[in-house]
């Protein structure tokens, strides 16, 4: 059986990284890639046997392919830290490390969010790259939703990864700020320029786009809250633009 690294990148995730940890016990070896964080995140790490790396984060595909060419494995699972692995999921990956036949393998998430799965609201067909060979696969290019490049063979799992996302509202709230923070300094770099056309129109869209075409509507008010703030990092992402564009701080 081939042996696994599983990578885990880290900032102030105290709450998390210990059944993210556990999650993944079965691997040969666990690496987690912290960027510094300010909380227990590292101590915990530590005293469940992981190997912490710390590094000052620049972007996602760097922090990731960093810790990489450090792991000891060919094999390597990629988790974040609010993801968990299941037991089904967990015997099918041990099944396939008997005799891989592609180089990476997409796994589809089943999404949580404030206490409830969310079934529709363009979350439904949410797949993920997990599963790599370290020779044949890395991250490139984005600051914002990090690509992987992957080769020809690539394959599908069938069980689900369990995604348990934004626990409460200050955590969404602090992840969309974050997100629309580098979506700017993109288009800046691009040079993009503000408009009311884009700060109105795009967000208009997305809200509509997963309210009513993703039929968020079926989540309940978790599908409103979705819809609402996919909308929020759009209007935010342009007044960052705005204020970036203007040399403002």
């Amino acid at each position: 059986m081939n042996k696994i690294s599983a990578i885990i990148p880290t900032f102030n995730e105290e709450e998390n990284i210990e059944a993210a940890i556990k999650s993944v016990s079965f691997a040969d070896e666990i690496i987690v890639i912290d960027s510094f964080s300010s909380d227990n995140t590292i101590s915990i790490a530590k005293k469940l046997g992981a190997r912490v790396l710390s590094r000052i984060f620049d972007d996602f595909s760097s922090q990731k392919n960093y810790a990489i060419e450090k792991a000891n494995h060919k094999w390597i699972i990629l988790l974040d830290a609010d993801e968990r692995i299941g037991k089904a999921l967990k015997a099918e990956i041990l099944k396939l490390m008997i005799n891989p036949i592609s180089n990476a393998y997409w796994v589809y998430r089943r999404n949580y969010l404030l206490g409830r799965e969310i079934k529709y609201s363009g979350w439904q067909n949410d797949k993920v790259i997990r599963i790599i060979d370290k020779d044949s696969c890395r991250y490139n290019g984005k600051l914002v939703h990090e690509e992987i490049a992957l080769p020809n063979k690539v394959g599908f799992l069938k069980n689900k990864l369990d995604h348990f996302t934004y626990k409460d509202f200050d955590s969404f709230i602090r992840k969309k700020n974050k997100v629309a923070q580098l979506q700017a300094k993109i288009l800046a770099n691009s040079n993009k320029k503000f408009s009311f056309y884009l700060l109105f129109a795009k967000s208009s869209y997305r809200f509509w786009n997963h309210y009513l075409f993703r039929r968020g509507f079926l989540d309940g008010f978790q599908g409103f809250f979705i819809a609402s703030f996919y909308a929020y990092t759009i209007f935010t992402r342009y007044i960052k633009l705005w204020i970036i564009n203007k040399g403002l701080k």
